[in-house]
């Protein structure tokens, strides 16, 4: 049986068919590129996008809607851009910085945002599932260097809560590991994943907990997600948020400042501002680093510094992000 969130995941659109059907919009016919749909799939939360008016111009349509600059050939642009495959030390564990290791328990996503640095990987090849994990835990029990675990996709959240339940409590039997962190777009787009069962196991381990979110423009916070944000604000889980610049979808000062407002509304510090990963497919998101700049000093007058993200990029073979200001 399944339970509301795996509903709603089955009710996701999948077509272009469904998505004029939820939005009423059938100019949409006109922007959707099928070439790069067989590509990279679409996949939207039913309640991601309100009613479409200005297509062209919507800040959450524009991470998501199928484009035909996806096919253009790009110099720098590549698959694997941050460098994930050459730091697989075994099947779903990449081992790239000091003391932590990133864990991808599922290719699967609740959306597929067309920018998504991850847009190529070879999931099956790399062998991420369940019951290719002891090799991981393996690797982990014998790394005592390694005292953070992040939890990566895919999207984590994506797994049950059963199988999200034996994987803390393998890692729990790593007495190095003292710190996990979820990297998750779900408590924003998909709501109803954030379960009593999923905070109650957050909740239960003994690990210090941080949930990054992935939100990029303020207008995915809403009433939908508040009461969400709401119930992990009271608990003792630490709530973070990453964002990717993107040209033409949160690349203007008054954005990020609305942004880093709401977040903090909601409960959620800001934390990184990424530069765009170079991944095939996405050139046209891209913000000059000079731009990037200027836009994290405009905003740092105009926000405590608590609430100005650190603007980051990520170098392939490099054993931390690289701090751009």
């Amino acid at each position: 049986m399944s339970t509301l969130w795996q509903h709603q995941l089955a009710n996701n659109i999948t077509s272009l068919d469904e998505l004029i059907s939820q939005t009423a919009n059938e100019n949409l016919r006109n922007s959707f590129c099928s070439t790069a749909n067989q590509q990279f799939k679409i996949k939207i939360p039913a309640d991601f996008l309100p009613g479409l008016e200005d297509i062209d111009a919507d800040p959450l349509l524009a991470q998501v809607l199928p484009h035909a600059n996806e096919m253009l050939a790009r110099d720098g642009y590549r698959a694997d851009p941050v460098g994930d495959l050459q730091a697989m030390a075994s099947p779903g564990l990449i081992h790239k910085y000091r003391s932590r290791a990133l864990f991808i328990v599922t290719g699967a996503c609740a959306i597929h945002c067309r920018y998504c640095f991850r847009r190529h990987f070879p999931y099956a090849d790399a062998q991420i599932n369940k019951d290719n994990w002891q090799p991981a835990f393996n690797y982990l029990h014998a790394h005592e260097d390694i005292s953070e675990i992040i939890l990566s996709g895919g999207d984590p959240l994506m797994i049950s809560d059963d199988k999200l339940e034996y994987l803390l409590n393998q890692l729990m039997k790593i007495p190095h590991i003292k710190r996990l962190r979820i990297h998750s777009r779900i408590p924003s787009v998909l709501p109803s994943r954030i379960n009593e069962k999923l905070i109650s196991l957050l909740q239960a381990s003994r690990f210090l907990v941080s949930l990054v979110t992935h939100i990029n423009h303020p207008d995915e916070l809403n009433q939908n997600n508040k009461t969400v944000f709401s119930r992990l604000k009271n608990t003792d889980i630490q709530l973070l948020n990453q964002s990717v610049l993107l040209f033409n979808i949160n690349n203007k000062s008054e954005t990020l400042i609305e942004l880093s407002e709401k977040l903090y509304e909601f409960g959620i510090l800001p934390y990184y501002l990424h530069l765009l990963d170079p991944v095939q497919g996405a050139a046209h998101f891209s913000v000059k680093e000079s731009d990037a700049i200027a836009l994290v000093n405009t905003i740092s007058g105009h926000l405590p510094g608590y609430l100005v993200p650190k603007l980051v990029k990520e170098i392939a073979g490099e054993q931390a992000k690289t701090r751009v200001l």
